[in-house]
Parts: C-alpha cells; structure tokens; sequence
C-alpha cells in the first residue's frame, strides 16, 4: 500500500494538483482496451439509450397528458417515469465514452450533469417505491384514514419531499465530480475526493472518509432503507390480510351456528354470508365492500378488483428489477471502499464497477415495459389506444364508495369525485 499512497502531489495542466491514493493508481492503469468487445458494447447500448428515452417519453405523455382521470397511483407513475427519463437522457453521455475508449472526451459540465441525474434518479426511485409501498399498506391498515387524507395532492407533496431530499443526498456526487487525465492520456470521469484538500497531510485520511461516506450513505439511503421499508409494508400487508380473513370466516361460523340454532333454513354457512359482503380480491383494497343490490352493479367487481391486482403486480415487479440492477453496484461501491486498505482490489473495481453501472442504468429502461405489461388486457388495450392501456393500470380500484349503478373514482383536480356509470 505504501507504492499506491506514496504519489499523492502529480502535476496537471494548471500546475500541482492532489489525488486520493485509489486515483493514483487508477491514472496508471490502462484496461479496456478490447476495442471489438467496446464496439458491440456500443452498439448494444445506442439501441437501449434510443429505447429506452422513447419509452419513457411515452409514458410521460400518456400518463401526464392522456389520462382522463388523475389518480394516485398515476401520481406515482408519472414521477417514477420522469425519474426515469433524465436518468436515460444520460445514456448516450456514457454511450459516447465508452465510444471514445473509455475516456470522457464532453468537458467537466458534462460529466458532473451526468453523474448527478444518475444518482438523482438511484435516491428518487428508492424515495418512491418506499411511499409507494407505504401507500398500499395504509390502505390495508387505516382504511379510514386512508379514505379522510389520501389524496393527489397529498400524493404531489409527498413526490416533491422525495425530489428534494434525492437533491440533496445528490449534492457530494455533483460537489466531489472531476474529469481526471490518465498517464495514457484518456480522461476518466469520476470522484475526485482531494479536491478540496489544500494540505497533503490529512489526504489520506480525508479521501478515505469522504468515499467511505458517499458509499455507505448510498447503499443505506438509496438501497437498504426502502428495502427494509418495502419489506416490512409488505409484511404488514399480508398479516393483516391474515387477520381480516381469519375474522370473516369466525363470523361466518358463528352467524351461520345461530341461524341454525333458531331453525332457519341455511343451506351453507358460504350461502349465508354471500349477501352480506362480496370479497373483492384486490391486493391494493382487501377491504370488505357491500354487495351489488342490483345485478345492473355486480359486474363492477370483476374489473375494480383486476385493476387493483394489477397495480400491485407493477409496483411488485418494478421494485424486483430496482433491487437486481441496483445490488450489484451498491456491492461493488463497498469493494471500492475496501480497496483503500487492499489494494489488489482496484483491478476488480476497475472492471466490474462499469459493468455494474451498465446494470443500474437498464432499470430506468426496464421499468416502462413493466408498466405496460403489467396492465390488465395489454394486448387488447394496446389496439385501442395508450391511454386506455395506462388508465387500466393506474385507476384506483376497490373505489371510495360503492351504490346502485356507481362507483367512487379519482379524478383530475380532487381526491374524491364521484362518477355515474
């Protein structure tokens, strides 16, 4: 270790100029020069930018322009998919460095703009996928409340808290971003940790703190946390799904035991309970719901109880790909950390820590194609239009209140508008 720490003062073009030990060894390293291997990955990786900033596009225009009712969850839809957007604007930016050798040819602007849209989008989405997931499981938990407070409004404040709290977890990665001369001569855009540091004397001592503070605070707040949150929601969720159901079936029992005791004519204990309450299957709702007093109503439950399951199966696959893209560069951020007490470590950071990049910028395109497929009737909606497709994924289902021929919906502009149909 001594070899890497000892060359901390290297000159550069506006004279000496401080490095952190793992930048010194990085500006002698010369890897990647595989240039058939870059070619393909270039390639590749052109056609996934193309992709994945017209999904996206897409789906911001029909979630915040073609949808004739605004939702809650299309609330949540809109500002993971513009999240999504700048994340994928910054594609072609590494698309082109990796085009150009592995160096950063686009100037330190760039580099800077680049690096704080990818991590603006890494604590966004978490942020995000958090709430939503508490959103779901107050809906279970305090369906009162949920009804009283829950609103679009409510949910736009909620969204702006986590574009502000992403910008300032954002702001040491814009602060500590520095375009960084090879001893090759390609350009290395990364995290430059010394640059703020006057005196060699606590160099050592500062870059190691500061790397090791933007990686734990990464992987705790942008990775860990809203696991941990999204977990336990859904823990929550299923318990008292457990509870709810284990109750309705005790009353059942104990309605259909006194029915019979005071010699009424019940054929089934299910027969006796099927006027009083319909189970609407919704893994958004699970909440008990009068039944239709008119077969005119009962065909409503089919289709609530679809839009709610596919919601959830959204949410539910979107935070499985956040996790696997995500992981892999969380892990490798750790590894370089560790390198800073073994060395021999760098190499591995070196190769895999772009690799792992690569992975967590294919999130932002695989989300819009979860959206899609996560709707109910995909194939059939995406012959009619877009916006029926999303309207069947983001429309809240179970409703606020259910009668005679009508149903609670969100619309545009309130929390609670009620539409006759």
């Amino acid at each position: 270790m001594s070899n890497t720490t000892s060359a901390r003062e290297l000159p550069s073009a506006g004279g000496s100029q401080l490095f952190c030990p793992l930048l010194v060894s990085m500006r002698e390293h010369s890897l990647n020069n595989n240039t058939d291997a870059n070619l393909v990955v270039v390639c590749v990786l052109g056609l996934v930018s193309c992709l994945g900033i017209l999904e996206n596009a897409l789906v911001l225009w029909v979630v915040g322009f073609r949808l004739r009712q605004r939702t809650v969850a299309s609330v949540w839809v809109l500002n993971l998919a513009l999240s999504d957007f700048l994340a994928t604007l910054t594609l072609p930016l590494f698309t082109h460095y990796l085009h150009s050798n592995h160096s950063w040819e686009l100037g330190g602007p760039l580099c800077s703009a680049k690096a704080s849209v990818f991590f603006l989008n890494m604590f966004v989405s978490a942020f995000l996928l958090a709430a939503i997931s508490l959103d779901r499981c107050l809906l279970v938990l305090r369906p009162v409340w949920s009804q009283n407070h829950r609103s679009v409004a409510s949910a736009w404040k909620v969204c702006a808290l986590g574009w502000v709290w992403a910008a300032v977890n954002t702001l040491p990665y814009f602060l500590f971003r520095a375009v960084i001369v090879k001893s090759d001569g390609r350009k290395l855009c990364y995290h430059h940790f010394a640059v703020y540091t006057s005196s060699p004397a606590p160099l050592e001592r500062d870059c190691a703190v500061r790397q090791a503070a933007t990686a734990v605070s990464k992987m705790l707040f942008a990775f860990l946390v809203p696991l941990v949150v999204i977990a336990g929601s859904y823990v929550l969720f299923a318990v008292s799904l457990r509870k709810r159901q284990t109750k309705r079936k005790q009353s059942v029992s104990m309605l259909a035991g006194g029915l019979i005791a005071t010699g009424a004519n019940v054929k089934s204990p299910q027969a006796t309970a099927k006027p009083l309450y319909t189970r609407q299957v919704s893994t958004s709702m699970f909440s008990r719901t009068p039944a239709p007093s008119s077969p005119s109503a009962s065909p409503k439950q089919p289709k609530n109880s679809l839009l709610s399951q596919s919601f959830t199966k959204m949410v539910t696959s979107v935070i499985a790909a956040f996790a696997l893209c995500w992981a892999p560069y969380h892990i490798f951020c750790l590894i370089e950390v560790s390198a800073h007490y073994w060395p021999h470590r760098l190499t591995l950071v070196e190769v895999g820590l772009p690799i792992a990049t690569l992975f967590a910028f294919l999130n932002p395109v695989l989300n819009p194609i979860l959206y899609a497929f996560s709707c109910p009737n995909f194939c059939v909606r995406i012959r009619h239009s877009l916006g029926a497709l999303f309207e069947g994924l983001v429309e809240e289902g179970g409703g606020r209140g259910q009668g005679k021929g009508r149903t609670m919906r969100l619309r545009r502009g309130s929390s609670r508008d009620v539409n006759l149909t």
